[in-house]
C-alpha cells in the first residue's frame, strides 16, 4: 500500500508542479513564534504555535487583498489582526480557546488608551509588591493534569497577587496584570510545553517518563511577574511603532474577536463580506493545545468537564478526537454535501486512511486513534475551506500556513489533498510557497523507514473574478448532480 501512496503522492505533485515554488524569503522562523519572540506586544505572552508578525506583513505586501475586513478563523494569539490593525485594516477572528482568545481582547483594549498612564500604574503595582505581604488569596482551580505544577510558595504568591490585581480601581488595569501572571504559568511551573502534553521537571516530584527531565531555571513567581509588568510597560511607553499605534497617516483597524469553533461561526457570516482570509490551523499532527496549555486554561476558570468540551470541539488533531455528530448542523445542505464529497472520494486520503487502518489491525501503529484523527482532520479542513471560500469577496485570497506529516512511512501530503479541496470549492491554487527547509520526521519514522523531509508551505488561494466563478460553481452543481 506504500508503493500506491507514493504513487498517488507523485502524481498530485505532477499535477501541482507549476504552482508549488520554493519560496527563498521564507525560514521556519516566520512560519512560528520563534520571530515574535523580540516583537514588541507579541513577546508579551509566548504562544509558540503561532506565526510571526513578519510573516503576515510579508503576505500583506506581496499578496493582493481586496477592500473590507481580514478574517482569520483560527486566530490563536491574534497575529493576523494586529498586523492589520497596523496596516489600518478591519479584521475578524475566531478563536475557540479562552486562553488565546484573552490575549487578543486584553492587547486589542489598549488599542486607544493613555499609554503611558498605565505604564505608571503597572510599574507602581510591580514595585510595591502588594502580594508578598500576607493576606487573603484568589485560588487557583488546578485541573487533574496541572496539579502541583507550583511550589507552595509560589502557589501562594500566585493566588495573593490575583486578589491584590482584583482590589485595583480601574478594569482595564486589573486585566493586564492579570493577564502578565497567565503569561508567567510556564516559566514559574515545574512544567515546560512540548507539543502532546506538559513535560513535568524532576524537582516536582512527579515520575513522568523513564528519563529525568530538568527544565532548567523555575523563576520565582514576584521577579517574574515584575519582569512582565515592566516589559509591557516599557513597550507602553516607548516603542514609536507599536502595534496599536499605526503612523498618523493610518488610523487603526478595528479588531471583532468572535470566541467559538469556527465550524460552527464560518456559516454564520455574512457570505462575499471578506477581502482576504489569512490564517494556520492546528496541523495534523497529534498536538494537543487543552494539554499542553492546561495551566493558561486553568487559569481561565476552565474545569475537567469543560476541558474535555474544549478538546472535542476543536479541529480534530489529536488521537482522542471524537467525529463532530454535529458538524454541518450550521452550513447549508447544499454546501456541506459538496464539502463532504470533496473529503470522502479524495483518492490519496482514501488510501492513506486505508493503509493507517491495516497498520492498526497488524498492531504496528503506534496508537489507534491515528487513522480516526487524520480522516476527521481532512473532514473538518474540507467544510471549513467550502464555508470559508463562500465568505471571500471575488478576488480576495485565501492563505493559509500548515504542514505535512508523516505516519509509518506514509507521506501525507496535507498541502495537496487541501488545494484538491479547495479547488473543488472554487478556489484557484496561485501558489504554493514551500520554505526551503522542510521538517524531519519523528526519530521513530527514522529508525523504521529512514530520513525524510516532510514540506512546510504557506498557501494562496484566491477566489475568482465573478464570471469565472460561476462557471466553475456550474460545473461543480453539475458534478453533484
Amino acid at each position: 500500500m506504500l508503493e500506491e501512496i507514493q504513487r498517488l503522492d507523485e502524481q498530485l505533485t505532477a499535477k501541482y508542479s507549476t504552482v508549488l515554488q520554493v519560496n527563498a524569503d521564507l525560514d521556519r522562523t516566520q512560519v512560528s513564534f520563534q520571530a515574535n519572540k523580540s516583537a514588541v506586544g507579541y513577546r508579551w505572552c509566548k504562544y509558540k504555535e503561532g506565526f510571526s508578525a513578519s510573516l503576515i506583513d510579508y503576505i500583506f505586501d506581496r499578496v493582493a487583498m481586496k477592500t473590507g475586513p481580514v478574517l482569520d478563523p483560527f486566530a490563536g494569539s491574534g497575529t493576523t489582526l494586529f498586523v492589520a490593525a497596523e496596516r489600518g485594516v478591519n479584521s475578524v477572528g475566531i478563536e475557540l480557546l479562552p486562553h488565546s482568545a484573552e490575549i487578543i481582547r486584553v492587547r486589542s483594549a489598549l488599542m486607544h488608551v493613555d499609554r503611558a498612564a498605565l505604564a505608571r500604574r503597572l510599574r507602581e503595582f510591580a514595585e510595591e509588591r502588594r502580594w508578598e505581604q500576607p493576606g487573603p488569596e484568589v485560588a487557583f482551580a488546578h485541573l487533574r493534569i496541572t496539579a502541583g505544577a507550583f511550589s507552595p510558595d509560589t502557589q501562594c504568591q500566585l493566588q495573593r497577587y490575583l486578589h491584590e490585581a482584583k482590589q485595583l480601581d480601574d478594569s482595564l488595569t486589573c486585566s493586564v496584570t492579570r493577564f502578565a501572571a497567565m503569561c508567567v504559568l510556564e516559566i514559574i511551573s515545574y512544567t515546560r510545553k512540548d507539543g502532546q502534553y506538559l513535560r513535568w521537571d524532576y524537582r516536582s516530584g512527579r515520575r513522568v517518563g523513564k528519563k529525568k527531565f530538568d527544565k532548567g531555571r523555575i523563576w520565582d513567581f514576584s521577579t517574574a511577574v515584575s519582569g512582565k509588568l515592566r516589559e509591557i510597560a516599557n513597550d507602553l511607553e516607548h516603542d514609536e511603532q507599536l502595534l496599536f499605534a499605526p503612523s498618523q497617516e493610518v488610523e487603526a483597524g478595528t479588531i471583532e474577536l468572535l470566541q467559538g469553533s469556527c465550524l460552527e461561526t464560518l456559516p454564520t457570516l455574512q457570505r462575499q463580506s471578506f477581502g482576504g482570509l489569512i490564517t494556520s490551523p492546528p496541523y495534523c499532527n497529534r498536538y494537543d493545545y487543552t494539554r499542553t496549555y492546561a495551566l493558561e486554561l486553568a487559569f481561565m476558570g476552565v474545569d475537567e468537564d469543560g476541558l474535555k468540551r474544549l478538546r472535542q470541539t476543536m479541529l480534530s488533531c489529536t488521537v482522542e478526537n471524537r467525529a463532530k455528530e454535529s458538524l454541518g448542523q450550521s452550513t447549508t445542505s447544499r454546501r456541506f454535501s459538496l464539502a463532504m464529497r470533496a473529503w470522502q472520494e479524495q483518492p490519496i486520503l482514501r488510501t492513506i486512511v486505508g493503509y493507517l487502518e491495516n497498520c492498526r489491525s497488524e498492531g504496528t501503529l503506534n496508537n489507534n486513534g491515528i487513522p480516526r484523527m487524520i480522516d476527521n482532520y481532512f473532514r473538518e479542513m474540507s467544510l471549513v475551506i467550502f464555508d470559508a471560500a463562500s465568505l471571500l469577496k471575488p478576488g480576495a485570497p485565501f492563505v493559509m500556513v500548515n504542514d505535512n506529516v508523516r505516519y509509518q512511512g506514509a507521506h501525507v501530503p496535507v498541502d495537496l489533498i487541501l488545494a484538491e479541496f479547495a479547488a473543488a470549492a472554487g478556489l484557484d491554487i496561485e501558489t504554493i510557497w514551500v520554505l526551503p527547509r522542510g521538517k524531519g520526521n519523528s526519530s521513530q519514522q527514522m529508525a523504521a523507514h529512514g530520513r525524510s523531509e516532510v514540506r512546510k508551505c504557506v498557501y494562496v488561494w484566491r477566489k475568482p473574478a465573478r464570471a469565472k466563478r460561476a462557471k466553475k460553481q456550474d460545473q461543480t452543481v453539475a458534478m453533484a448532480n
